[in-house]
Order: C-alpha cells, then sequence, then structure tokens
C-alpha cells in the first residue's frame, strides 16, 4: 500500500520519470517495470502506459517467485 500512494501521485509520462523517483527500477520491454519492495523482500512488475498516465499491476511476489516468470510477458 505504501508504494501505491507514493505512485497515484506520480505524473510519469515516460521511464526516465520513472528512473528519476525510484533509481533502483528496471526497465524492461514493453513498458513494463520491475520495482524492489519492502526492503527488497518482494519484486513487483508493473506495466505503465505513459500517454494516458496509467499504471497496471502484472505482478507481486517474493524473489523465488519472481525467477519463475519473464517480466516483460506478464
Amino acid at each position: 500500500m505504501a508504494w501505491y500512494r507514493e505512485v497515484e501521485k506520480e505524473d510519469w509520462d515516460g521511464p526516465a520519470k520513472v528512473k528519476a523517483k525510484y533509481r533502483s527500477a528496471s526497465l524492461v520491454r514493453d513498458n513494463r517495470v520491475v520495482f524492489n519492495i519492502k526492503g527488497n523482500d518482494y519484486r513487483l512488475v508493473v506495466r505503465i502506459n505513459y500517454p494516458y498516465r496509467v499504471v497496471y499491476v502484472r505482478f507481486v511476489g517474493t524473489h523465488t517467485e519472481y525467477d519463475k516468470i519473464d517480466a516483460g510477458e506478464v
């Protein structure tokens, strides 16, 4: 919820703004971004529609669960 509360106030019109706010975020294909959350205990994968400023949560899970997915496909 803490991440959600921070992000709902953002106005990301491109990947550079995401990286400016979250330097450890990983940009992957198809406008997907991987965040380390809760003290790096979990991974969060989102897809961002930059023109409409909409963030879609695609995956939340542990590092072990994350290793089993393709972040660019979920």
